[in-house]
C-alpha cells in the first residue's frame, strides 16, 4: 500500500503518517525531515528530489509519505499512490496543534524533523499557519490534486470524519 498524506500546517500529516506506517508496517518519509539541514537551514529543490526519488526506488511494494511540497516529484508520489489523504482542518484546529507541538518538543528535536532542527514557532510560521499556508494557490494545489485522482482522493475536514473513517 502506498499513502501519500497532504493538508494544512498543524493538521497531523506527521503523526498519522506515523501511525499508518506502525498500523501497516510501512516506511514512512516525513518531508519535513529532508527540507531543512540543521539550524533550519532549507535544501535546495535537487537535493529533495534525490531524496525522495531514492525512497520512492527503495520501497517500491509500499510507503507513507507525508508533506505538500507540489514541486518535489508530486507526479510520481500522486501517480503511485494507492490513496492520497487530504486533511483540510480549520485554523481553529491547527494552530492549537502547533502550540501543543511547541510545548511538547521545545528545544527538542521532534522525530519527523531534521536531525538539529528544534521545534520553533515564530511569526512567519504562525502567519503561516493562518493565513500564508491557506492562500488561493495553496487551494488550487490540493483541487488540482482532487481533480486528477479522484477515486483515490480523500477530503477529511475534521479529526472525528479522519478517525471515524480510518477507524484510527
Amino acid at each position: 500500500m502506498k499513502i501519500a498524506i497532504i493538508g494544512y500546517s498543524g493538521s497531523g500529516k506527521s503523526t498519522l503518517a506515523r501511525q499508518l506506517g506502525e498500523a501497516y508496517n510501512l516506511p514512512v518519509l516525513h518531508f519535513d525531515s529532508i527540507h531543512f539541514l540543521p539550524g533550519w537551514v532549507e535544501t535546495d529543490r535537487p537535493y529533495k528530489r534525490e531524496k525522495v526519488t531514492e525512497f520512492l526506488d527503495a520501497n517500491p511494494e509500499g510507503w507513507v509519505i507525508d508533506g505538500n511540497y507540489f514541486k518535489i516529484c508530486a507526479e510520481r508520489r500522486f501517480a503511485e499512490a494507492d490513496h492520497i489523504l487530504y486533511l483540510d482542518f480549520p485554523r481553529r484546529v491547527c494552530l492549537p496543534r502547533v502550540l501543543r507541538r511547541w510545548l511538547q518538543y521545545r528545544g527538542k528535536t521532534r522525530p519527523d524533523m531534521g536531525e538539529g532542527c528544534e521545534e520553533k514557532v515564530d511569526r512567519e510560521f504562525l502567519l503561516w499557519v493562518l493565513r500564508d499556508g491557506r492562500s488561493p494557490e495553496k487551494l488550487a494545489e490540493f483541487r488540482a490534486v482532487q481533480a486528477q485522482y479522484p477515486d483515490k482522493f480523500h477530503h477529511f475536514t475534521s479529526p472525528k470524519q479522519l478517525e471515524k473513517e480510518l477507524k484510527l
